[in-house]
This record gives structure tokens, C-alpha cells and sequence, in this order.
């Protein structure tokens, strides 16, 4: 039941070539950039994890966490809502290189999407893309004469998720905005990697409190003081 890692590159070590990864944020609001950062110090020593693909709801900023990710050639593929943002250069040059593949999934339905995966709805109908290019080759239907286009789950092997207080069995609450995707995300991954910013012993977080449950949970890490995106970006820091 104590599922406390004891370091990040611990928490990321067995991520593989070719995964799924889901990635918590809403910009830089609960972006796990220290276990982002991880992943990329293993490539840079092994050369792995390559090929993946990222699911969150941007493509990334400036050149630090999932951009840094992107610029230096770590994702086969990114499924998100805004691939643009301040400083999307990483996403922007891999892309007209033809060295990115795109989905793009309006907001609404990307958090659909992975809630479907993880409550085991196969897929559902949506109005959201009717009649535009991103509702090409998909069903679609008619519901009481408005029309709908169908969409699928979106399940992971991975999340890595950025939570405010976790104890040893997982349960997790999160500060302010940065609940936004993460809780979803916990439950639609195969396996769920977390960064706190505070342990506690069981029971030291209110139950009427907890956001996630333990059981969606698998891993966690102790990071005091997280790194914040828009911080760094303002600083000119690069992780390329």
C-alpha cells in the first residue's frame, strides 16, 4: 500500500519507447515539470523513452517541459486542444517538419475523452465538430433533430500528474486550478505517476477532501517547491 517512489527518475524509470502519456496542466497550472524534466534526463542518457505519445491540453511552451520534450525528439505524436501558445516554436518547427503528428481535439471533448476512458464509455456523441474537418471519417447521427458526431475514448499507459498534498496510498488533493485535467487522468492511465508537494501519514488528509482516490494511483514522489512554467519561461530557462 505505500506507494511513495523515492526519486523522480525513480517515478519515470519505467516509462518505454512508444508510450502513451498523459500529462496533467492547464498551461502551467498543474504541470508536472519536474517529472517532464526527468524524462528527459533519462533520454539524454539512454536515448529512451522516444516515440511517444503526449496527450494534455497544449503542445507546450517556450523550450522547458512538454515543448522541451518535443523540440528535442522525444514524441512521435501530441493530441491536444492548443498547439499554439506565447512561445510555440519546439511544436511549430517539429510540425512543418513533419516530424510531429497531430490531433486535434476541442477542449470540451479532450476532457470527454479521457473521462470516457476511465469510466469504460467506449464512446459517446458530441454537437462539438459537426460538419467541420475534425468530424471527417467519424459516425455521426441524428438526436432528436440536432446533429452529433461520435467520439472515442481516450485511455493512456501513463499520467504524470502534479498534486498539492498525497499520502502513502495515493490519495490526493491539489491546489486551486490545478485540479483542471489531472483527476481524469489519474483514472483513465494504465499507471499514474504523481509529484506532491507534501506527504502526510494515512489519514492526515480529510476524506470529505480527497479529490483522488488512492486506487487510481500507483506512484508518488515528494517535490517541495515544484518548478512553475510561466516562471521559468519569464526567466528565459531552457531544457533543451
Amino acid at each position: 500500500m505505500n506507494k511513495k517512489i523515492a526519486s523522480i527518475a525513480d517515478a519515470v524509470a519505467d516509462i518505454p519507447d512508444g508510450a502513451t502519456i498523459m500529462i496533467g496542466g492547464f498551461g502551467g497550472s498543474g504541470n508536472p515539470i519536474e517529472l517532464i524534466h526527468a524524462m528527459i534526463d533519462r533520454f539524454r542518457e539512454t536515448g529512451s523513452p522516444k516515440d511517444l505519445t503526449l496527450i494534455n491540453n497544449n503542445a507546450g511552451n517556450g523550450r522547458i517541459g512538454i515543448a522541451a520534450m518535443i523540440d528535442i525528439g522525444m514524441a512521435r505524436k501530441i493530441i491536444c486542444s492548443f498547439p499554439r501558445s506565447s512561445d510555440p516554436r519546439a511544436f511549430t518547427e517539429k510540425y512543418q517538419a513533419g516530424e510531429i503528428e497531430l490531433e486535434l481535439v476541442p477542449q470540451g471533448t479532450l476532457a470527454e475523452r479521457i473521462r470516457a476512458g476511465g469510466a469504460g464509455i467506449p464512446a459517446f456523441y458530441t454537437p462539438t465538430s459537426y460538419g467541420t474537418e475534425l468530424a471527417e471519417g467519424k459516425p455521426t447521427a441524428t438526436f432528436d433533430g440536432k446533429n452529433y458526431v461520435q467520439e472515442r475514448w481516450l485511455k493512456a499507459d501513463f499520467a504524470l500528474i502534479k498534486a498539492e498534498v498525497g499520502d502513502s496510498y495515493g490519495n490526493l488533493t491539489y491546489r486551486l486550478a490545478a485540479r483542471n485535467f489531472s483527476p481524469l487522468m489519474c483514472m483513465a492511465a494504465d499507471r499514474t505517476i504523481v509529484q506532491v508537494s507534501s506527504f502526510v501519514e494515512p489519514g492526515g488528509i480529510d476524506p470529505e477532501t480527497v479529490v483522488t482516490p488512492g486506487i487510481f494511483v500507483d506512484a508518488l514522489v515528494e517535490v517541495q517547491k515544484p518548478q512553475q512554467e510561466e516562471v521559468l519561461i519569464r526567466a528565459g530557462e531552457s531544457y533543451v
